[in-house]
């Protein structure tokens, strides 16, 4: 439980219980990376089945708990102790299992801890349950590499990226900073203008000082990608993970500017301007230089 405690305070869990809360869950999840995968697959086991009104899962009822203890009759883990591989056997069991309507949730739940073990053929097997299975199934796969699996399946599913075990204790404000910086270099306009709302709005919003913290956050971010170009190496978890990011993604001119850019707006935060002024123009600003 302690793992998952800290599990739920990651982005990665921040996407799972925004996607759940509005019901936009979806039925075919690959949870890849290097991070908490397990606990990431319990998580969202849990965000499934949960009955909570407002913000799921909230991890405190019946169904949540029994999820937690791997209890839940309706959650099941796809093992096969008997084989290396999953046996073809176990994947077509499994597939009976799914036209059964569930016993107490409001899904079926199968979880693959391991899809090194799946091999092509039962894959195929799959496939055609997870593009045609009732509407009530749902299928976790954690894989560390999604390329275990094969496109055919991979097309059919959600990737949900983990970050690195030793990251998923960064403090909230760092993790958000990681956010925006991969924002800037994986997302486009509609992705950063979601993430920039979420910081003036709702539960999300934040303050002028927490404002300038991330700035200046994203910035050294940013100042690591520029020095690594030089050949120094970043230094943190939180750099070992985005600064090859930005790199690989950005020019070295964008980076010079938003660095630059980051500055100016650091300094706006110490003044009394609004949060949303400040976000405004830097929103726009950013969306001009990359």
């Amino acid at each position: 439980m302690a793992d998952l405690a800290l599990f739920a305070q990651s982005n990665t869990a921040a996407r799972l219980r925004e996607a759940a809360t509005r019901r936009a869950l979806s039925h075919a999840i690959i949870l890849s990376g290097t991070g908490m995968r397990a606990e990431a697959a319990l998580y969202a086991a849990c965000a499934h089945e949960c009955t909570a009104e407002g913000e799921r899962p909230c991890l405190r009822c019946a169904n949540c708990r029994k999820v937690l203890a791997q209890i839940h009759p309706d959650v099941t883990y796809v093992r096969d102790e008997a084989h290396r591989e999953l046996s073809a056997e176990t994947i077509r069991a499994m597939r009976a299992d799914v036209v059964i309507r569930p016993n107490e949730g409001a899904r079926k739940v199968y979880i693959f801890e391991d899809c090194s073990i799946l091999n092509e053929k039962d894959q195929n097997i799959l496939l055609k349950t997870i593009e045609e299975g009732p509407p009530y199934a749902a299928f976790l796969f954690c894989a560390e590499n999604p390329t275990v699996l094969l496109p055919t399946v991979r097309s059919r599913c959600v990737e949900v990226k983990t970050a690195p075990a030793e990251q998923e204790d960064a403090p909230a404000d760092l993790l958000r900073a990681i956010e925006l910086c991969r924002a800037a270099a994986e997302g486009d306009s509609a992705d950063r203008a979601a993430l920039f709302t979420r910081l003036d709005q709702g539960k999300a919003k934040i303050s002028r000082e927490e404002l300038g913290t991330l700035i200046e956050q994203v910035r050294e971010l940013f100042a690591q990608a520029l020095l690594s170009l030089y050949g120094q190496p970043p230094q943190g978890a939180a750099a070992r993970e985005i600064v090859p990011v930005l790199t690989r993604r950005l020019t070295k001119a964008q980076i010079v500017g938003t660095i630059d850019m980051l500055g100016r707006y650091r300094k706006d935060c110490t003044y009394n301007v609004g949060v949303g002024a400040v976000l405004g123009g830097l929103a726009a600003e950013w969306e001009e230089l990359l």
